[in-house]
C-alpha cells in the first residue's frame, strides 16, 4: 500500500447503509457515533456485547444474528469490518473494495480503504486527528493531540473566537464551590470569551487570575447602589454592558439558582429584553460536604438530604423554612449561610425532637487550599464555633452521614 497520507473528509451518513461486521468491543466502541450521524446500521455477527445488544433492543441498529455472507456489503456506503474471523474479515474487504464501499478495518489498517480518526467534541465543532504518517502510526499519540485540542477549546486557553456566530448577552456561570477546576468545561470557555465579568465574592477567584488583561473584571460587591438596592445595581450593571455590544460573564459562586438569586437576574434581563444563558454550577451543598469525606447520602444510613439557607434565623417572622418537619426528617440537613446562625438553628431542631448526639461537621472554604473541617454535635456546635473561630463561608452538615468517613481516615484539607 502506497504511503500518501489518508485524505480527510466528514461523511454524512443519514439514513444511508452502514454495515458493521462483529460485535465485540470495537464494535461497541464505534457504534454510537455512527447511531449519532442517523446512520442505517446493520448489524452482522453471531454475537454482540451486552451493551451492543441494548442498541439492537432499543431499535437503534438491525442486529442479524449470523456471520458475514457474501453480498453483505453490496447496499452500503460504508463499512466497518471488526470481527475476530481473519479469513471472514479479508473475504469483506474484498467484497468491499469491488462495490467502491469506503471500508475500516480493525484488525488490518493497512488493508483498509478508510481510518476512523480520533474525534472529540466542543460546542458544535468536532476535532478529528488522523496520523499523516502510515509508516508511524501511533493511535495513542492522535488521541493525545485530540485531547489536547478539545481540552482547549473547553477551558478557553486554545482560544477560537465566534466571530460570526457570537452575540452579545450575558451568561450567568455557575463557577462551583471554590476550586477552579470544579467550574463546567461550558462556564470555563465562556469565561474565556467575555469582554465583561462581573463576580460574586464567592466565585472561585483563580479563574479571574487568568483572564487576559482586556478582560474588565468587576467585583458585584463595589458597584455602587445609590437609590437602588444592592441587587437592582447589580441587575443594572449587567443590562447596561450588555446593551453596549459586550458578551457579558455572570460569575457566581456554586450553582446560580441554589440561594443565588440567580433568577432575579434572568428575570430582570428578560424584562429588558436581552438574551441570557444559564450554565449551572456543582453546588457546595453537595460539593464541600464531599470534599471533607462526607457523602449526603449513604446506604442504609440517609435516603434523602435536604438543603437549607441558614441567614435568617429559625425564629425570624421573615423565616420560609418549617424546622419542626425538618427536625422530623432522619436524613441529612445541609446549611448554607447558616454558621452566625447554628446555635439558634440547633436549639430549635433539638427542641423538635431531634437528638442532641446528632453529628455536625462544619467544613469552612470547602475545596480550596484554606478547607478545614471542625466536627460537634447539636448540642455542642454553638460553643464549638465560637471555639474553634469557624467564619463564613462553611457548609454545615447535620445527621449520620457526618460519621460515616471517619473510619477510612479521610483527609480533612484537599492535596
Amino acid at each position: 500500500m502506497s504511503h500518501h497520507p489518508a485524505y480527510p473528509v466528514g461523511l454524512r451518513l443519514s439514513g444511508r447503509r452502514v454495515i458493521v461486521l462483529g460485535g465485540g468491543q470495537v464494535a461497541q466502541r464505534r457504534l454510537p457515533a455512527l447511531i449519532a450521524a442517523g446512520a442505517d446500521l446493520v448489524l452482522v455477527s453471531p454475537e454482540a456485547t451486552p451493551s451492543v445488544e441494548a442498541m439492537a433492543d432499543a431499535g437503534e441498529i438491525t442486529w442479524e444474528r449470523r456471520g458475514y455472507r457474501d453480498g453483505d456489503l453490496a447496499d452500503a456506503w460504508y463499512a466497518l469490518i471488526a470481527t475476530s474471523d481473519t479469513d471472514a474479515n479479508r473475504a469483506a474487504s474484498a467484497e468491499a473494495e469491488r462495490h467502491r464501499v469506503w471500508c475500516v478495518r480493525s484488525d488490518d489498517a493497512d488493508a483498509a480503504t478508510a481510518w476512523t480518526p480520533a474525534t472529540g467534541h466542543s460546542e458544535g465543532v468536532t476535532v478529528a486527528v488522523l496520523t499523516t504518517d502510515a509508516r508511524g502510526r501511533d493511535p495513542r499519540h492522535t488521541a493525545a493531540v485530540r485531547d489536547a485540542v478539545v481540552e482547549g477549546l473547553r477551558d478557553g486557553t486554545l482560544v477560537a473566537p465566534h466571530h460570526r456566530t457570537r452575540t452579545p448577552g450575558v451568561a450567568l456561570v455557575g463557577g462551583g464551590p471554590g476550586d477552579p477546576d470544579l467550574i463546567t468545561v461550558r462556564g470555563r470557555r465562556l469565561l474565556a470569551e467575555a469582554d465583561v465579568v462581573i463576580a460574586d465574592r464567592l466565585g472561585p477567584r483563580d479563574l479571574l487570575a487568568e483572564l487576559p488583561p482586556h478582560v474588565e473584571v468587576i467585583d458585584a460587591a463595589k458597584i455602587p447602589y445609590g437609590r437602588f438596592m444592592a441587587q437592582e445595581a447589580i441587575n443594572n450593571a449587567l443590562i447596561e454592558h450588555a446593551r453596549k455590544g459586550r458578551s457579558v460573564v455572570r460569575l457566581k459562586g456554586g450553582d446560580p439558582y441554589v440561594f443565588g438569586r440567580g433568577m432575579e437576574e434572568v428575570q430582570a434581563l428578560a424584562e429588558a429584553g436581552i438574551a441570557c444563558t444559564v450554565v449551572p454550577g456543582i453546588s457546595s451543598s453537595i460539593s464541600v460536604p464531599g470534599a471533607a469525606g462526607i457523602p449526603v447520602t449513604h446506604r442504609g444510613v440517609a435516603h434523602e438530604f435536604t438543603v437549607v439557607s441558614g441567614h435568617v434565623a429559625p425564629d425570624d417572622a421573615r423565616s420560609l423554612v418549617d424546622w419542626r418537619a425538618l427536625a422530623a426528617l432522619t436524613g441529612t440537613l445541609v446549611i448554607l449561610m447558616g454558621v452566625d446562625k447554628i446555635g439558634r438553628i440547633a436549639e430549635t431542631l433539638v427542641a423538635h425532637g431531634k437528638s442532641p448526639d446528632t453529628p455536625v461537621a462544619l467544613v469552612q472554604e470547602g475545596t480550596t487550599a484554606a478547607q478545614r473541617r471542625v466536627d460537634a454535635t447539636l448540642s455542642t456546635v454553638a460553643e464549638t464555633v465560637r471555639a474553634q473561630d469557624v467564619r463564613p463561608p462553611a457548609v454545615i452538615v447535620i445527621g449520620e452521614v457526618v460519621s460515616v468517613g471517619a473510619a477510612l481516615g479521610q483527609p480533612k484539607h484537599p492535596e
